[in-house]
């Protein structure tokens, strides 16, 4: 007769996936715009730091409207025909005002969700009425290599 010395197995708890939110992809250090920004402003700052759009922001720092390189394109084509090299108009004049935003506890895939239904290409992330960052579509993508199995 052979006796088995391996004692009594414990059984391991399963570990929940924890989700993976947007805060945790988002950006957090933005650059934003004020409504009396210049287009020529944004321009360059589009231009400058490679990124194709913004929040706008009033003075007190909350979030008035979102400013995009199409939404620039307005004021470029009005340059256009009035021949004027520069571009004075105002963000106010071209903003997106009617901004979608994202809760920084939804889930990156609900996130990836909306990217897909809207066609936008950034939300803003508020908490509490304040503008705490912006997740874009690429930071979605740069997202999912780094899941691993369990939480996918």
């Amino acid at each position: 007769m052979v006796k088995s010395f391996q004692g009594v197995r414990v059984v391991e708890p399963k570990k929940t996936a924890s989700p993976v939110l947007v805060k945790d992809h988002m950006s957090t250090n933005l650059i934003v715009f004020r409504p009396e920004d210049s287009i020529d402003h944004v321009l360059d700052m589009l231009t400058q730091r490679k990124i194709s759009g913004a929040p706008v922001v009033n003075g007190d720092g909350q979030l008035v409207g979102i400013i995009s390189e199409v939404d620039c394109l307005k004021e470029i084509i009005k340059g256009k025909y009035s021949n004027t090299p520069k571009f004075p108009g105002k963000v106010a004049e071209h903003m997106t005002e009617d901004v979608i935003t994202l809760s920084p506890e939804m889930s990156i895939f609900d996130a990836a969700q909306k990217f897909l239904e809207l066609k936008i290409r950034r939300f803003p992330v508020l908490k509490d009425g304040r503008l705490i960052g912006q997740i874009s579509l690429s930071d979605i993508i740069r997202a999912f290599p780094k899941l691993k199995s369990t939480t996918w």
